[in-house]
């Protein structure tokens, strides 16, 4: 007995060093590692017992006799040991090597499975998935990023609209754009098996594409190829490119898909190319150049009027910019018609359309917009954060929070999906989530996280923390006072745990503020108000006309801060006079709200 249970020891051992190197290399699922170790250990209590009853003889198996028989006539020397020996040790390599190989030959795709665990229960397989990382720019002047950034987003877009693929969100992935990132660990943060790495180099009208699929688990080198050809076949690269990822990772096309993954969305190459310079622009928020990216797309429409996708994005442009960048709202209106008009299957017009129509408090038309959008492209990370920011915006608190949740399942690190649920995290008393969500905006350059970190460390009591968080990303906030430097602390104190002498103090500034006239009335101003106990005079503020942070505002409202206003007997005609009792007729009273009457209701 003890000299099988030493020979199964060994065997085991001798199992597990041949079988481990083995499954890495046919990529074999982890499970069947996990179940020789469960066999093998299960094997010698068995081994024991057999050893221990039965011998086996050239007869065939026999009991075990005893070491003196029952006459005193000692047993003939037998080989039998050695052969149940050879026999067990065959029997574990049988065993071991059995799940291996029914996986291998019962599936023979096996080698190329997307190394996902199961999302569901027992026996379900999580989708295909994968990020599409920011290409590099090999040109030889180093000057093609917008072009090389905008590839990797037309792949990725491409990738997105496919049926049983999930596809991490754009702003995700670029994320780790420029960042010396383990592949496993961008894979983990983003929640995808796969990584679609690139690189573009763009040389006169000639341009290659190199691309290759990475499995992110163990850096297996799924897929790679080099594309060349001229910037009047960039669409056509792209489109070869996105099918053989799709067929690498084993996603049918369904026959609702379209012909072509990568539409063509004009012929002319200098109105693409400048249809990506001023992409970059709009998804860098860099407001000072809105004018220039304006101009760009300008030019490019009339190299080809008929590019849909140049007016949706100089709709969005206007949507998004400011006036004195050169944006306009009749523009927005113009472009997101026109594209709608050429390719009805766009969701930016209606995105543009529903942001514009936000800003201008027409809440009803902006749901309308959005609603339209979100039905285009259910699956775009920003239409689900848009279309949150109106329900919320609105008072539908419970469906915004979906939309918030969507978004970051589709794009993790969506810094402005951060904020907004981070906020809707504190005003449900969940202040440690707040907290990682607003500390996650900021690793993220999100500027004014700080401000929802404040009311983290204000609902916690720590009033000091709260009041030196503000200052700096309050002086954009505050052109209306003469001297910032003075005045800010003054009303940070008032804010944040001062006393009726202090509160007296920042009304002062407050005052002092509006008398000026600013162009937008202060949020920060209407926020005092509903502070310290003057909810009417608050509402009558906000009424009288746009604050210069409408988002805040309004989101703001249905929290705890907004209690003392939505109570007011003057919210009633507040609603009215803002269009949000239009939204509430037309979809039903939101949360905190029951209706009384038509465009007549009361808040709690």
């Amino acid at each position: 007995m003890f000299r099988a249970l030493l020979g199964w020891g060994i065997a085991a051992f001798a199992v597990l060093q041949v079988y481990e190197p083995v499954m890495h290399g046919l990529h074999l699922p982890e499970w069947t590692l996990s179940f020789v170790v469960v066999v093998l250990g299960l094997g010698f209590p068995f081994t024991a017992a057999l050893a221990w009853v039965f011998d086996l003889k050239a007869s065939g198996i026999e009991k075990t006799l005893p070491a003196v028989p029952v006459d005193g006539t000692p047993h003939p020397p037998s080989g039998a040991p050695r052969i149940r020996l050879v026999l067990l040790v065959l029997g574990i390599g049988v065993a071991a090597a059995t799940p291996g190989i029914v996986y291998h030959f019962a599936w023979p795709g096996a080698l190329h499975r997307a190394a996902e665990k199961p999302a569901g229960g027992a026996g379900t397989q999580a989708p295909p998935s994968v990020a599409v990382m920011a290409f590099s720019d090999l040109s030889p002047g180093k000057d093609q990023e917008y072009f090389s950034d905008g590839i990797a987003e037309e792949i990725l877009n491409a990738l997105a609209r496919v049926k049983g693929l999930k596809v991490a969100g754009r702003t995700s992935s670029f994320h780790f754009k420029g960042r010396n990132e383990d592949l496993k660990t961008i894979a983990q943060t983003l929640g995808v098996a796969h990584v679609l790495e690139g690189s573009v180099r763009k040389h006169g009208n000639k341009v290659r594409i190199t691309a290759q699929l990475i499995q992110a688990k163990d850096g297996f080198d799924v897929w790679s190829q080099t594309y060349d050809g001229d910037l009047t076949d960039v669409f056509e690269l792209q489109e070869r490119i996105a099918r053989a990822i799709t067929k690498e990772l084993k996603v049918v096309l369904g026959s609702e898909e379209k012909p072509r993954m990568v539409p063509v969305a004009t012929s002319d190459p200098e109105a693409y190319a400048l249809y990506l310079q001023a992409t970059a622009i709009l998804n860098q928020r860099d407001y000072p150049r809105m004018g220039e990216a304006i101009g760009w797309l300008e030019q490019a429409l009339r190299l080809d009027p008929r590019f849909a996708r140049g007016h949706a994005r100089l709709a969005m442009i206007h949507a998004l910019g400011r006036e004195k960048f050169g944006s306009s709202p009749g523009e927005c209106v113009r472009h997101a018609r026109m594209a709608s008009e050429l390719d009805p299957a766009l969701a930016e017009p209606w995105v543009a359309l529903g942001l514009l129509a936000a800003s201008q408090r027409h809440f009803l038309e902006a749901r309308i917009a959005l609603e339209r959008a979100l039905a285009l492209d259910p699956d775009d990370a920003p239409v689900n954060l848009h279309l949150a920011q109106a329900l919320i915006e609105a008072g539908y608190t419970r469906q915004g929070i979906e939309r918030l949740d969507r978004a970051l399942a589709i794009d993790p690190v969506l810094p402005t999906a951060l904020y907004w649920r981070g906020h809707q995290y504190s005003f449900a008393g969940q202040q440690e989530a707040a907290e990682r969500a607003f500390l996650r905006a900021a690793t993220l350059g999100l500027s004014f996280a700080d401000v929802g970190l404040a009311e983290v460390a204000r609902a916690r009591g720590d009033f000091a923390k709260a009041r030196a968080l503000l200052p700096i990303s309050w002086i954009y906030r505050a052109p209306c006072l003469d001297d910032p430097a003075v005045s800010i602390p003054l009303v940070l104190e008032g804010r944040f745990g001062g006393d009726a002498s202090a509160r007296a103090r920042a009304r002062t500034v407050v005052e002092r503020c509006l008398a000026a006239r600013p162009d937008r009335v202060p949020v920060w101003a209407v926020d005092h108000f509903l502070r310290f106990g003057e909810p009417a005079r608050a509402l009558a503020l906000a009424a009288s006309g746009l604050t210069d942070d409408e988002g805040s505002f309004f989101m703001d409202l249905w929290g705890p801060l907004g209690l003392a206003g939505r109570r007011a007997p003057e919210f009633a005609e507040f609603a009215r006079r803002t269009g949000l009792a239009d939204v509430w007729d037309r979809y039903g009273p939101p949360d905190a709200c029951r209706r009384v009457g038509p465009r007549d209701y009361v808040c709690k």
